[in-house]
């Protein structure tokens, strides 16, 4: 039998300890030097407080403690740019941090910039030079204050997009007048799994071994039945503090696996408020000491997987008649299924099984309140003629401006063949 271990979340819930704070910013002392924190006590943050284990670098740790904690408003005009970007491999990100002159309130205010794409996979060594294009400000809940984190999208010199910037096509989709007239409207359900650090092994699970059957665990609370909720709290503040759309979280059906909802959002906003809550989800386990997975399958055998529902409607869907909308746009959506689902997360068809609430991924299927269908419709949509679908396919490390923007295309621009029609 497997040796039982403390789960890495109460190692976190030792030093992530969520209670009320008086902190000017959400993750930033809110007393420098307070005499609690130079004792080994709580380091108070907003949201939740962090207990730091000085022992003998009590001195070094209380120094260090003061600098973060250091207020640059009555200083200086000047604010940290946190530039965030999507690396390579299309599902990391990245950041580095600038110096703007002044606080600003639009990207237009903020310089371009540029980064070592030999670095990241997308440039060569000999012309490495990649450019960032700021597209979305929001406020830094790590350091708080006037400074921000940006969302860039990222190009060659020359101003081409490259291969790996999906937000460029995405905007092209929601600027076309045809589906800003529709004002697509997404609500997207991020699922992720949290990890132990250097055993890649679930949150509260034994090392080498399993916790009980999946069904105590979902919206669950208990020590021996929930694990990160600390993390996931702190995320959902965190998020709240820097002007993410996120509309609420829960614990998933697997242990060590949690939920948090973003929307609705209108257009290519869904995609920044998603990538930039994941960026925020990265620094905030950093911080925990462990590991985020956006793996759709991070467990095999009989454990959910981890999936991206994306909710979605148009205003033709949310005005009277609007079921009738939605099931055309069904229709559309089973004729282009292989092509959604290769642009709908990488390994996703070890999810997609048609077991633990999805579909087979071969197969397109729709039903109302059938969580193991391809897209399913709400109760509350079919009686009151309108509404919204839900779209079960996406995996949770899929790219959300490849989903959304294609889910836009296919429902609102694109328009099947006779021959395609007769043929399905």
């Amino acid at each position: 039998m497997a040796a039982q271990i403390p789960a890495p979340s109460l190692r976190c819930e030792r030093s992530i300890a969520i209670r009320p704070s008086l902190a000017r910013n959400p993750l930033m002392l809110a007393q420098r030097g307070s005499p609690a924190s130079r004792k080994g006590g709580p380091v108070r943050y907003r949201g939740f407080s962090v207990r730091a284990v000085l022992g003998n670098r009590n001195n070094a740790v209380s120094r260090l403690e003061d600098l973060l904690n250091l207020d640059l408003n009555p200083h200086t005009e000047k604010i940290i740019a946190e530039y965030i970007w999507i690396g390579g491999s299309g599902i990391d990100v990245r950041s580095k941090s600038r110096t703007i002159s002044r606080p600003v309130d639009d990207p237009s205010e903020l310089p371009k910039w540029n980064y070592d794409g030999s670095s990241t996979g997308q440039a060569p060594g000999e012309d490495s030079e990649v450019i960032l294009y700021p597209q979305a400000i929001f406020k830094d809940p790590f350091r708080g204050g006037n400074n921000i984190l940006v969302m860039c999208d990222a190009y060659k010199p020359n101003g081409e997009p490259i291969p790996t910037n999906k937000r460029y096509r995405a905007a092209q989709i929601f600027s076309d007048p045809k589906v800003v007239a529709e004002v697509p409207w997404f609500g997207i359900e991020q699922e992720y799994t949290l990890l132990q650090p250097n055993v890649n092994w679930p949150l509260g699970w034994p090392i080498g071994g399993y916790p009980g059957p999946q069904g105590p665990y979902y919206c669950s609370a208990g020590a021996e039945k929930s694990f990160g909720r600390d993390i996931s709290d702190a995320h959902y503040k965190a998020c709240l503090y820097a002007g993410i759309n996120i509309s609420g979280t829960n614990a998933e059906v697997m242990p060590g696996q949690w939920e948090y909802q973003v929307g609705p959002s209108v257009g290519i906003d869904a995609g920044d408020h998603i990538w930039v809550s994941r960026y925020i989800l990265e620094r905030i386990t950093e911080q925990a000491g462990v590991v985020l997975s956006l793996d759709p399958k991070p467990i095999e055998g009989d454990w959910n997987g981890a999936g991206c529902h994306t909710n979605y409607s148009t205003k033709t869907m949310r005005e009277e008649g609007g079921f009738e909308v939605i099931k055309k746009a069904v229709v559309n959506l089973s004729l282009r299924h292989k092509e959604h689902i290769s642009a709908y997360g990488e390994g996703n068809e070890r999810r997609l099984t048609g077991k633990h609430e999805t579909a087979n991924i071969n197969t397109f299927s729709w039903g109302v309140a059938n969580r193991g269908c391809s897209v399913r419709v709400g109760r509350e949509t079919e009686k009151e003629g309108k509404g919204y679908m839900e779209d079960r396919r996406p995996a949770s490390n899929m790219d959300p401006y490849v989903v959304t923007s294609l889910l836009a295309e296919t429902t609102i621009l694109w328009e099947p063949s006779v021959e395609l029609v007769a043929s399905s």
